[in-house]
């Protein structure tokens, strides 16, 4: 357990200054490479046996980097995360009835999911740092709600084929957590009437789909039959673990952020979290 808090507070760390210590990405973007290149390798352990998995990483690794210089692609890769996502929600409740997924496609998957992933990560970040810490914030408070409640008052499971440990009572008690956070910072913020009623809606289908990337990456992994992803991080195991609910919680509260600026809602939203930023000293 020691090693496992030693190693957070390492990883808070370093994800801390990189977000915040320049405006410039010297920091951000190096950080999202090598995220993205391990992740990329730990996916291919997940994938049916390749021959080739170093030119995997090294594709994802470049269409990642180059789409990041390339904001106009954005939206495209959520967009195109989420329909994965969804099909995913299929998945998940079917395995291991039906496993048509598990073959070559899951190599387009894995760009896309990553991909979408790297791009929200540093769209929020361009925005404001404190919206991807938001995005953390939210998917790890959720994660420990859903621990302590699952914990203490679980009983019914939420998917059993894939994750024995979750239960149904462990979710409720996760998005009423991150239901708390978000009622907290939407005040902080000042938002009230529409804006505060989306931005709890866009945040709770966040956590939603923050349990989904959990219950994914957990379904490929016992379908590759391994434990965890990688061990590069002592006490956690691989990048993937630690970031598998956020490889579909940030694209989807990227996305719902893209929507909300379409239909006006974002003037209003980002203006109050660009003065709360200013008031908050880091």
């Amino acid at each position: 357990m020691w090693q496992r808090i030693k190693t957070a507070i390492i990883l808070v760390i370093i994800v801390g200054f990189a977000l915040f210590a320049s405006s410039m990405p010297i920091f951000v973007v190096p950080l999202l490479a090598v995220g993205v290149l391990i992740a990329a390798h730990e996916w291919t352990k997940l994938m049916p046996k390749w021959r080739q998995p170093a030119q995997f990483i090294l594709v994802v690794l470049v269409i990642t980097m180059i789409s990041i210089a390339l904001p106009w692609t954005w939206v495209f890769w959520w967009a195109a995360s989420l329909l994965i996502w969804a099909l995913a929600t299929a998945w998940v409740v079917q395995y291991p009835a039906k496993e048509k997924w598990y073959g070559r496609r899951l190599v387009y998957m894995g760009a896309v999911i990553l991909t979408a992933a790297i791009t929200a990560m540093y769209g929020l970040w361009q925005m404001s740092p404190w919206w991807l810490m938001y995005v953390f914030l939210l998917v790890w408070c959720a994660d420990s709600g859903a621990y302590f409640v699952g914990r203490k008052f679980g009983k019914r499971k939420l998917a059993p084929n894939v994750s024995p440990n979750k239960s149904i009572e462990g979710l409720i008690g996760g998005l009423l957590t991150a239901g708390v956070v978000a009622i907290v910072v939407g005040n902080y913020l000042q938002l009230s009437g529409t804006a505060l009623f989306l931005f709890l809606i866009l945040s709770a289908i966040t956590v939603a789909a923050s349990v989904l990337g959990d219950l994914f990456e957990s379904m490929l992994k016992r379908r590759a039959g391994i434990k965890d992803s990688g061990s590069i991080l002592p006490g956690h195991g691989g990048v993937l673990d630690r970031i598998d609910s956020l490889l579909s919680a940030t694209p989807v509260f990227a996305f719902g952020f893209w929507l909300l600026s379409k239909a006006g809602v974002f003037t209003e939203v980002w203006i109050m979290m660009y003065l709360a930023a200013l008031r908050v000293p880091f």
